[in-house]
C-alpha cells in the first residue's frame, strides 16, 4: 500500500529537475536537466520577441507589445498547442524554476522603474496633470467595480467580491509609466506640453497603481481583516523604515561618486544586495517582492552619475534576458481558447470598451474643463490609456491569487494588449504637431555665400556622435572664425541615439526636466568623456565664438529630422555633418554602421541650408589647437557648379584666418565653362588674401588624379559635393553621398592624411516639408543659454541668441 502511495505521489509530483546533465553522449536529453533547458528557454524567448519586435518596428509600436505577443504564442494559445513542443520545451517540472528566474528578473526591472521616477518631479506636479491623473484612476476604477459584477456573475463565479473589485478596478485605472515614456518618445513628444502633461500624469497614476495593488494583494489574503490590517500597516512601515534609513545610506553612495570618476564596486554591490533584502522583506510581508526593489529604486538619488551606473550595470542583463521570461511565464497561463462563445467574446469587447471608455472618457472630460485644446485632450487620453508590463504584474498576481480564473485572465490580458497596440496609430492621426513653415520663419543667409555686409552673422550647426569628433570639430570652427567683424554662432548638437533601454528613457526624462546637455554617455564614469563638456566650455570662453550646446536623442531612423528642423528653427547656414566612418591607427577608415551614413544621406536631400560632411582624419591632431598656434595649409578642388562656389567662399572666409593658408586648384575643362564659376574665382582672386590660386589643364582620370596627388600636402581639402567633373575618378564606391571628389579623397587609391570637407550649396528648390512630412516633430534640448524652448513644433518662441 505504501509502495502505491509513493507511486501516486511521483505521478501527481514530478521528482525534482537536475541542474546540469552529463551531456548527450552519455545518452541524456540535456532538455531534461534544468540549467540546458532554461538556456534553450531564455534563447527561444529572445528571438521570437526580437523578431515580433522588428516586425512591428514599422507601426512603431514599443517592444512591450512584441513581448507580450510573443509570450501569447509560446504558450497554450498558439505553439503550446503542440504536446510536443510544449513538454519538452515548456514541461511542468521546470516552470518553477522558470517563474523563479522571471519574477528575479522582474524584481530588479521594478527597481529599474523606481529609478526612472523622480519624487521631485512628482512633487512638482501643477494641478493641470494631477487633475488628469485623479479623473484617469476614478472613472476607470468606477467602471471597473462595475465590469468586476458582471464577469462575477458569468466567467469568475464564486470569487470572493472585494479582493476581485479592487483587482478589476486596478487593471483598468493603471497607466503604464514605463512605455508610455517610450511611446512618447519614439513620437518625439516627451518635450511637448503634452508630452509633460501626460507624463506628469502618468507618474502620479503609477504611484497610485502600486497602492491600490497593494491593498488588493492584501485583501486577496486568507480573508481575515485582521490580518488585512497587518500586511497593510506593515508595508506602510517598511516604506517608512526605507526612508528614514535607506535613503540616507543612498544618498551618502550618491556623494561619494562624483561625476568623471568611476563608481565604486563596493557601493554597486551593496545596493542590488539591498534590493534584493528590500524584496525578501515585502514577500515576508505578503504583498510581493517586486514592491520591495520599486520602493528602493524610487528611494535612489537621481542627481549624479550613480543612478546612471545602476541602470547601466542592470538593464542589459535584465530587459534583454531575464524580463522576457516573465512574458513567456505569463503567456503559459494565458490560454485564449478559454474564450470561446458569444458570451466570452461579448465579456471581452465590454471589458475593452470600459478600459477606453473610462480613461479616455475622464481625461478628455478633465481636459476640457481645464481648457485644453480638444485634439490634445483627445491624444492625451488615448495616451492615459497604455497599459503594459506593470497590467500583466497586476493580472499575474491575481492568478496566483486565485482571484482571476483562466478565462477572466485571458480577457483582460487581450484587454491589455488592445488598449496599448491602438495607442501609436491614434495618437499619431489625432495629434499632428504644426510645423513651422518657411513663410512664417522667413531667414536669407540659407548658404556661405559672398556677402558684402561684413557684420553678417554666419550660424553653423555642428553635429557629432561621439567625443571623437571634437578636436577636429573645433578646430574647424576656429578656422571659420573669419575677422572680428563677421559674428559666427555655433550650434553644437550632440546626437544620441534613442532605445528602449531604461537609460535612454532617464537621459530623456532627466533632459525633460532640467533642459541640460548630456555631452557624456549615460553610462560614463570615465573623464574621457568630460573632455566634451571641457573642449566646448573652453573653446567659448577663448574665443569670440558663441557656442550653444543642444542635444537630440532620437530613433537614428529619424533624428534627421530633429537636425533639419532645428536648423530651420534656428536660421542655420550651414550644418556640419560627421562622416560615417573613423579613421583606424592603420589610416583605413571603418563604417560607425549603416544608420549614421543613412541620417547623413537623409539630411543631404532634404536639409533647408548648405550641408558639409566632415571626414575627419585629425585636423590639428588629437588636441585642441589655440587661436595663436593655428598653422594650417587647406586646398580648394574648383571643377565647376554651385557646389564647387559654396567650397570656394568657405575658403576664402577661412583664409580670412592669419593662421590659414589656402590653395585654389581649379581644373580647367572643356565644355564646362561657366559664368557664375567665372564670377566666383574673380570674386576670390578680388579679395586681398594669402590665398594662392593655380590652374590645372587636366583631361582623363590619371591627369586629374596625378594632378591632386601633386597639389602638395594639406591639412584639409574643400571640395563640393556635385562638382562638374567630366572623368570618374573612382571606379565604385560605397559613399556616392560625398560626390566624385570627396569619394576619390577617402578612397584607398588616395592616400592621405588630411581630412576632407565635402560642400553641398543649399537649393531653395527643395521642399523641407515635403520630404519630411507633415506631422513631424522633434526632440532636441537647448542648454540654458539659450533659453529653454526644448525646439518643439508647439513652441511660440524660438530665442536666437548671439
Amino acid at each position: 500500500m505504501a509502495a502505491a502511495r509513493n507511486a501516486t505521489a511521483a505521478a501527481v509530483c514530478p521528482a525534482p529537475m537536475k541542474a546540469t546533465s552529463d551531456g548527450a553522449w552519455q545518452g541524456e536529453n540535456p532538455l531534461h536537466y534544468a540549467l540546458p533547458l532554461a538556456i534553450v528557454q531564455i534563447i527561444l524567448v529572445v528571438v521570437v520577441t526580437r523578431a515580433l519586435a522588428f516586425l512591428l518596428r514599422p507601426l512603431r509600436q514599443p517592444r512591450v507589445i512584441a513581448e507580450i505577443i510573443g509570450g501569447i504564442l509560446l504558450g497554450p494559445s498558439a505553439l503550446g498547442r503542440n504536446k510536443t513542443f510544449l513538454n519538452n520545451v515548456f514541461p511542468t517540472r521546470s516552470i518553477t524554476v522558470l517563474d523563479t528566474l522571471a519574477n528575479f528578473g522582474l524584481l530588479f526591472f521594478l527597481f529599474l522603474v523606481g529609478l526612472e521616477l523622480d519624487l521631485r518631479a512628482l512633487r512638482r506636479t501643477g494641478r493641470t496633470a494631477l487633475a488628469i491623473a485623479v479623473a484617469g484612476i476614478s472613472l476607470p476604477f468606477v467602471l471597473g467595480i462595475g465590469t468586476s459584477v458582471v464577469l462575477r456573475s458569468t466567467v469568475n463565479p464564486g470569487v470572493r467580491p472585494g479582493p476581485f473589485l479592487v483587482f478589476m478596478g486596478v487593471s483598468l485605472s493603471i497607466t503604464a509609466f514605463p512605455v508610455l515614456a517610450r511611446i512618447l518618445a519614439e513620437l518625439k513628444l516627451l518635450t511637448t506640453d503634452l508630452g509633460r502633461m501626460a507624463m506628469s500624469a502618468a507618474a502620479v497614476n503609477d504611484v497610485s497603481a502600486w497602492i491600490l495593488l497593494a491593498l488588493a494583494i492584501a485583501l486577496s489574503g486568507s480573508g481575515s481583516p485582521l490580518k488585512t490590517l497587518w500586511v497593510l500597516l506593515s508595508a506602510v512601515a517598511f516604506v517608512i523604515g526605507a526612508t528614514i534609513f535607506l535613503r540616507p545610506a543612498l544618498s551618502f553612495a550618491a556623494r561619494r561618486s562624483p561625476a568623471g570618476e568611476p563608481v565604486r564596486e563596493s557601493f554597486i554591490c551593496a545596493t542590488l544586495t539591498v534590493v534584493l533584502a528590500a524584496g525578501f522583506i515585502t514577500d515576508a510581508i505578503g504583498i510581493h517582492a517586486l514592491f520591495g526593489g520599486f520602493v528602493v529604486g524610487v528611494l535612489v538619488p537621481k542627481e549624479g552619475p550613480f543612478a546612471t551606473v545602476l541602470i547601466e550595470k542592470l538593464e542589459d542583463l535584465i530587459s534583454s534576458l531575464l524580463l522576457p521570461l516573465y512574458f513567456v511565464s505569463s503567456g503559459l497561463k494565458t490560454n485564449i481558447a478559454t474564450i470561446s462563445g458569444a458570451r466570452s467574446w461579448g465579456l471581452l469587447v465590454l471589458v475593452i470598451t470600459n478600459a477606453c471608455f473610462g480613461k479616455i472618457v475622464g481625461t478628455v472630460l478633465v481636459s476640457f474643463l481645464i481648457r485644453v485644446p480638444a485634439r490634445e485632450a483627445l491624444a492625451l487620453g488615448f495616451l492615459m490609456n497604455t497599459k503594459g508590463l506593470v497590467e500583466l504584474i497586476v493580472l499575474n498576481i491575481g492568478r496566483d491569487r486565485k482571484v482571476l480564473n483562466d478565462e477572466c485572465f485571458a480577457i483582460l490580458v487581450l484587454m491589455a494588449l488592445f488598449t496599448t497596440f491602438i495607442t501609436t496609430p491614434i495618437v499619431m492621426a489625432v495629434y499632428k504637431p504644426a510645423r513651422r513653415r518657411h513663410s512664417t520663419t522667413p531667414y536669407k543667409h540659407r548658404t556661405i555665400g559672398r556677402d558684402d555686409n561684413l557684420l553678417h552673422e554666419l550660424r553653423i550647426l555642428a553635429c557629432f556622435h561621439c567625443s571623437r569628433n571634437i578636436p577636429t570639430l573645433i578646430n574647424l570652427i576656429e578656422s571659420s572664425r573669419g575677422t572680428r567683424r563677421r559674428r559666427l554662432t555655433v550650434y553644437a548638437m550632440h546626437l544620441m541615439e534613442f532605445s528602449e533601454r531604461s537609460s535612454a528613457i532617464f537621459m530623456v526624462n532627466k533632459a525633460r526636466l532640467n533642459g541640460l546637455p548630456f555631452w557624456r554617455r549615460p553610462n560614463s564614469t570615465d573623464a574621457d568623456e568630460d573632455h566634451v563638456v571641457v573642449a566646448f566650455e573652453a573653446y567659448r570662453q577663448l574665443s569670440r565664438v558663441a557656442i550653444r550646446p543642444m542635444t537630440a536623442i532620437s530613433d537614428m531612423n529619424t533624428i534627421h529630422e530633429d537636425i533639419i528642423a532645428s536648423a530651420e528653427q534656428k536660421r542655420i547656414a550651414l550644418i556640419i555633418l560627421p562622416f560615417h566612418k573613423f579613421q583606424r591607427i592603420d589610416g583605413v577608415l571603418e563604417s560607425n554602421g549603416a544608420a549614421q551614413h543613412n541620417v547623413n544621406k537623409r539630411v543631404l536631400r532634404a536639409a533647408p541650408c548648405s550641408v558639409a560632411v566632415l571626414v575627419d582624419r585629425g585636423l590639428g591632431g588629437a588636441a585642441l589647437v589655440s587661436s595663436s598656434d593655428v598653422s594650417y595649409t587647406m586646398a580648394v578642388l574648383f571643377f565647376g557648379g554651385p557646389d564647387d562656389r559654396e567650397a570656394l567662399d568657405y575658403g576664402v572666409r577661412m583664409v580670412e584666418h592669419p593662421g590659414i593658408s589656402l590653395v585654389v586648384l581649379r581644373f580647367l575643362q572643356q565644355d564646362l565653362a561657366d559664368a557664375d564659376d567665372e564670377e566666383s574665382v574673380a570674386y576670390f582672386q578680388s579679395k586681398k588674401t594669402s590665398g594662392r590660386y593655380e590652374e590645372v589643364a587636366a583631361v582623363g582620370t590619371v591627369q586629374v588624379a596625378a594632378a591632386i596627388k601633386a597639389a602638395g600636402r594639406f591639412n584639409l581639402f574643400i571640395v563640393g559635393r556635385r562638382a562638374r567633373v567630366a572623368v570618374a575618378l573612382v571606379e565604385r564606391t560605397d559613399c556616392p553621398e560625398l560626390g566624385p571628389v570627396g569619394s576619390y579623397l577617402v578612397s584607398p587609391e588616395f592616400s592621405t592624411a588630411a581630412s576632407v570637407l565635402v560642400m553641398q550649396r543649399y537649393d531653395p528648390k527643395v521642399e523641407v516639408e515635403d520630404l519630411l512630412g507633415e506631422d513631424c516633430a522633434v526632440q532636441v534640448y537647448d542648454v540654458p543659454d539659450t533659453p529653454l524652448s526644448a525646439i518643439t513644433p508647439e513652441a511660440s518662441n524660438f530665442y536666437l541668441t548671439a
